[in-house]
């Protein structure tokens, strides 16, 4: 069957106000530049960013916010046809982003009856998944019914028609309601998935213990996955696959601007490069040449870079 995308994500569509002013408090700063935000939100814009065919399934709140955000997605190439306006007066989310220091940034998110978690299972087409590669669910759409009966329905639907299933953990503290609650959902999800992408502190909210990256993988393929991406910050990422490699990536530098961002350019590019053909070890590297351009950066969604950006960066710092 002909595709029409490589990639469709899900789940969370949000506004990020970023701190115009650098090295203050958020209580003192009075300026923001508003941008999309949302981790399936900036994965859908990176790799479309990149040159894949990609769509986006969500709700956003049916308001200037919601049509700020549904329009710019359109305008970046992204498929929107199944980002659907929420008709029951729940809002986007939001979150203010404070710049103290490279070394001290934080978020203020705000997810009080957000939008993006009452997308419904009945609101989920069959003949809009079959059109992809591959969907990407983000951790917080999991995080709430009826979001996560609806990301249960759109698992269904690839299984019938042999869609690889990538799950990233994207975990928010702010939403989720106890980490007995984050576990048992990231664990089924993530036994159900064929790739599986996030941070070490993550797969540790996913086993709802401090755990290592041995007892991770071996837990995890036992079950579906053959790819698992766990990543270590500023000391790179592994690569473990189900007949037992390893491949570890190094982090590249940057003149780090914030911190944040950094999770969803990585995962951009990291998918981009596997789309394309390129080896798990060159797919490290896109990632993490990825994250180093958009930690530089203001934003996150607007600071997605162009293939060649990421070549240059590793040609430059391979040498």
């Amino acid at each position: 069957m002909e595709k029409q995308f490589d990639l469709i994500t899900v789940g969370r569509a949000c506004i990020d106000l970023n701190a115009i002013e650098y090295n203050r408090p958020m209580e003192e700063t009075m300026t923001f530049a508003k941008y999309v935000g949302g981790s399936p939100a900036n994965i859908a814009i990176g790799t479309s960013k990149l040159g894949m065919k990609v769509g986006f399934i969500g709700k956003v709140s049916n308001d200037q916010h919601g049509h700020f955000i549904k329009n710019y997605m359109s305008n970046v190439g992204i498929n929107t046809d199944h980002t659907i306006f929420d008709q029951d007066g729940h809002t986007s989310g939001m979150v203010f982003t404070e710049i103290k220091s490279p070394q001290e940034c934080s978020i203020l998110m705000y997810r009080e009856n957000v939008a993006d978690l009452f997308l419904r299972p009945e609101e989920i087409q069959e003949d809009y998944i079959k059109k992809t590669r591959k969907i990407l669910i983000s951790g917080t759409a999991l995080s709430g019914s009826p979001s996560r009966e609806a990301v249960f329905k759109i698992v269904q639907y690839a299984r019938k028609y042999n869609i690889e299933i990538l799950f990233e953990l994207d975990y928010r503290y702010p939403t989720w309601k106890s980490d007995e609650e984050t576990s048992v959902y990231y664990s089924l999800m993530a036994e159900m998935s064929d790739i599986v992408i996030g941070t070490r502190d993550e797969f540790d909210k996913l086993e709802n213990k401090k755990g290592d990256n041995k007892d991770t993988v071996a837990y995890l393929f036992q079950h579906r996955p053959k790819l698992i991406i766990i990543k270590h910050g500023v000391k790179g990422s592994f690569a473990y696959t189900k007949d037992g490699k390893v491949i570890q990536g190094k982090a590249y530098k940057s003149n780090v601007l914030k911190t944040f961002g950094a999770g969803d350019s990585y995962a951009s590019a990291l998918l981009y490069a596997l789309n394309s053909g390129k080896s798990i070890d060159e797919a490290l590297k896109f990632g993490a040449a990825a994250a180093a351009i958009v930690v530089s950066k203001h934003s996150s969604s607007d600071a997605m870079p162009n293939v060649a950006d990421i070549e240059a960066l590793i040609n430059e710092q391979d040498k």
